[in-house]
């Protein structure tokens, strides 16, 4: 397969030099980077002219962040809230004539999410669907008179009379609802189940003609069933008549899939290898919807395939993919297996792959960009290969703030292999000074942190965000270690069979790399990590005592006790060579993996976060490190959120996390006092 080189640059990448630290710009702190907006899911009209897309505000009132949809003119102009509400609205959809946008959103008296309409002319939005659970994933046919959604089955009476009068003992992961596949009529809310049984619609597409109906179904709607070798893909007619199963090897199918232009094949992506064999970079395969064996089409393209799209007349196929640090567009030419970087550049586009949409009809893209001077804003590269940006949400932010440079380093492991992350400076900082450094490991661990203003929605919640421990004076590491996506099946696959193997000593060689700099003060590192971060700070505090401070959330300890509590075991059958219940039982793979077998070797003042809701790493992990800790003498605390599952979505609790790491750091590692910011005036303050 050849690749050619691009020869089209996004503008931003050449234009922007980025903001200068002057007397009238400062490095935001945490409340202004909490205040600091989200932008996503970017849909482009059917005549090119307009975008609606998502934006989030912090709302200090209500406690949390509120989604509105916008639209804005191609041209940046006219900009318009569409919703005004204080209830949340996503998944916006054009009708397509292009005069009615399809959302959903929990208004009113809903009890749970439904379908909105509302049309572009001007007026309220009306309420299409009343179903008694959450809708979800919609999407309409061509000529505008119908929209699909998913939604799980309704309660039964009986049920819901039994649970009135407190007669609600369950079955623990049984008789689960199951998400069913829906259509229901614009012009009078006529709702039309399309599948029905006893399986879960993950997730569907629909052809461009309207024809026919791709979709994922699992034997339940639990994360494990969905997330499993036990997903399988079918097609059936859009009225759900002749469906039939394809012959697709399945395991952790990605919910990205799309029926080609002429019905006769879908793209979709998968984590296996060609030859059936699970844990690798997601890769692009197509199978024929008429049945057939599926055909791996990127079989030498080593970095993780994010999302795909087949071009208008089905000759071509987009893909965004996942470079490590970076994120970008490419082609595939199916005619001649050529694949061509379609954008290049120090920036992360399309966020996790859902904030990239391509518009067949007019072969335009319209994408989210983030980078060291843009932390997200809308973008469309047209058929000619010129981009723009679209939005300027951000502006203000920008012309008040100074943001984080990040650049690109990249060291040697400790057995030779090469590694890369991304590392910030303090504001000012002077050649050959000596800084206090945090490391700050992503989840995952199949992930990578990429370049961008690390924006509030997730960082907000899961670290400090790194502009803000730059303005305290810290250098920021953010290590892609192995089991990081984007750098090949051989990096991501060292974790198979030993979860440490080489992703902790990976860490330690990138402080070791920017301790040699003369940047990093070896007496002043601190570790921090959320979910898969939080594993690595456990890790790293049972590896080493060179850290003065660590923080750890959602970190798993134990991870014997950890498979049968988490809501998604699959993965560590790859990490650990089988379950810990099975005969020969890896049980010495899983212990010797888990940090809370050297939990006595740590010395590390570490603070722990958890939420009470947390299914992913339930927060019994979090206790028993802390109860370790704390019976050995261990400078600790752990601090737990009610409500919250596997992030900390309130804002107030964001709020706190950040403060009490700050406040941490700067304690252990600086020897300092640090001033809590305290949450702007609103209801909980009152």
């Amino acid at each position: 397969m050849k690749t050619t080189i691009p020869t089209i640059v996004l503008a931003l990448a050449l234009i922007v030099a980025g903001p200068v630290l002057g007397q009238d710009k400062h490095l935001p702190g945490l409340i202004d980077l909490l205040n600091m907006a989200d932008v996503s899911g970017p849909r482009l009209s059917p005549d090119g002219q307009s975008v609606v897309y998502v934006q989030a505000n912090a709302d200090w009132t209500e406690n949390k962040f509120i989604w509105h949809l916008w639209k804005v003119g191609r041209d940046g102009r006219n900009a318009v809230e569409l919703t005004t509400d204080l209830t949340d609205a996503g998944d916006a959809r054009w009708s397509p004539d292009g005069k009615t946008i399809a959302f959903v959103a929990k208004r009113g008296k809903d009890q749970v999410a439904q379908i909105y309409l509302i049309p572009i002319s001007g007026g309220e939005a009306r309420r299409l669907t009343d179903y008694p659970t959450e809708v979800s994933a919609i999407d309409w046919s061509p000529d505008g008179s119908l929209l699909y959604f998913l939604a799980a089955e309704g309660k039964t009476k009986a049920l819901e009379m039994r649970e009135k009068g407190h007669d609600d003992v369950y079955p623990f992961d049984e008789n689960l609802p199951n998400k069913h596949l829906w259509s229901v009529k614009v012009l009078d809310g006529t709702r039309r189940k399309l599948t029905d049984g006893p399986f879960s619609v993950a997730n569907f597409d629909l052809s461009a003609d309207g024809t026919q109906i791709v979709f994922n179904r699992a034997p339940s709607s639990l994360m494990s069933d969905v997330f499993s070798h036990r997903l399988e893909m079918w097609v059936m007619g859009s009225t759900g008549a002749n469906a039939r199963r394809l012959p697709v090897q399945t395991e952790y199918l990605r919910n990205n899939f799309e029926i080609s232009p002429d019905n006769r094949s879908a793209l979709y992506l998968s984590t296996l290898n060609a030859a059936g064999e699970s844990y690798f970079e997601a890769n692009l395969f197509v199978v024929d919807t008429a049945g057939g064996p599926a055909r791996m089409l990127l079989g030498d393209f080593d970095h993780e395939i994010m999302a795909a799209h087949w071009s208008r007349d089905g000759r071509k196929i987009y893909f965004l993919a996942n470079l490590g640090v970076r994120s970008d567009l490419f082609e595939l030419d199916l005619r001649n297996g050529k694949t061509t970087q379609l954008t290049t550049g120090d920036h992360s586009l399309g966020g996790f792959g859902d904030d990239w949409h391509y518009d067949p009809s007019r072969d335009e893209h319209v994408f989210t960009l983030a980078s060291n001077d843009d932390p997200g804003e809308v973008w469309i590269r047209d058929a000619r290969g010129r981009t723009r940006k679209v939005t300027t949400v951000f502006d203000s932010f920008l012309r008040t703030f100074s943001t984080s440079t990040q650049k690109v380093v990249s060291w040697r492991g400790e057995d030779g292999v090469t590694v890369e992350g991304l590392l910030s400076l303090p504001p000012g900082y002077r050649e050959g000074s000596r800084v206090p450094l945090v490391v700050a490991t992503h989840g995952g661990p199949q992930g990578s942190d990429k370049f961008g203003v690390v924006f509030n929605m997730f960082a907000g919640r899961l670290f400090i965000p790194e502009m803000a421990l730059n303005a305290k004076g810290y250098a920021v590491l953010r290590p892609n270690y192995r089991g990081s996506t984007g750098y090949g099946d051989a990096f991501l696959r060292n974790m198979v069979g030993s979860y440490f193997r080489q992703a902790h000593k990976d860490v330690m060689t990138g402080i070791d790399y920017v301790i040699s700099t003369g940047i990093a003060d070896p007496e002043r590192l601190v570790a921090m990590g959320w979910s898969a971060g939080g594993v690595m700070t456990n890790k790293l505090v049972t590896y080493t005592d060179r850290f003065k401070a660590a923080s750890s959330g959602a970190g798993a300890s134990d991870f014997i006790s950890m498979f049968g509590t988490t809501d998604n075991p699959w993965h560590r059958v790859n990490w650990f060579g089988g379950t810990p219940w099975q005969d020969k039982a890896p049980i010495d793979s899983y212990w010797d993996n888990s940090p809370l077998k050297d939990v006595w070797k740590v010395k590390t003042p570490t603070l722990l976060f958890a939420g009470v809701n947390d299914p992913r790493v339930p927060m019994g992990q979090s206790v028993e490190f802390y109860r370790a800790l704390k019976f050995n003498g261990v400078n600790t605390h752990l601090y737990i959120a009610p409500r919250e599952g596997h992030g900390f979505m309130e804002l107030r609790h964001a709020l706190y996390k950040n403060n009490a790491e700050l406040a941490w750091f700067e304690q252990y590692a600086m020897g300092r006092e640090y001033q809590w910011e305290q949450p702007p005036a609103g209801k909980s303050d009152e």
